[in-house]
């Protein structure tokens, strides 16, 4: 194989079309764009995603619809059924994450008054809410 034998793949290339040389070509006057408008312009062919011709484009009619917080990701909760089911006596962030009960893109974790707790538990680096913390003192455990 030398360089100058090098030849494009057979129907990887077509051959260009020779326009405005005639109406007996098929390609004649207008060159196949039709009159007028954006498309027979010069460099105006390409309109933008989303132009509807001046008319208010559908995702400008369309009404804006939610919000996803980059911070509920890294926030946890976890019900006081889930630590009476975790039979751990010390509770942290990284047994929550070993038990499976949190992710681990969670950096903060709270403690919801759901269920019942009747074994003491103590909580280190998870914050409680105040019914939650209740029901821990109150079974003897305690909030750090």
């Amino acid at each position: 194989m030398q360089l100058n034998t090098l030849q494009p793949g057979v129907g990887s290339r077509r051959d260009a079309v020779r326009v405005g040389r005639g109406i007996g070509s098929g390609l004649g006057k207008t060159c196949g764009r039709g009159h007028k408008g954006s498309f027979a312009r010069t460099g105006r062919g390409k309109i933008k995603p989303g132009f509807e011709g001046g008319q208010m484009p559908l995702q400008r009619r369309l009404p804006k619809v939610g919000f996803r917080s980059k911070i509920k990701a890294t926030r946890g909760e976890v019900y006081l059924y889930d630590l009476e089911n975790l039979k751990l006596d010390v509770v942290d962030l990284t047994a929550l994450h070993a038990a499976g009960l949190i992710s681990s893109q969670v950096s903060k974790v709270k403690v919801v008054a759901c269920g019942t707790i009747s074994r003491a538990v103590t909580l280190k680096g998870v914050v409680a809410t105040a019914g939650a913390a209740k029901a821990i003192t109150a079974a003897g455990g305690k909030v750090e």
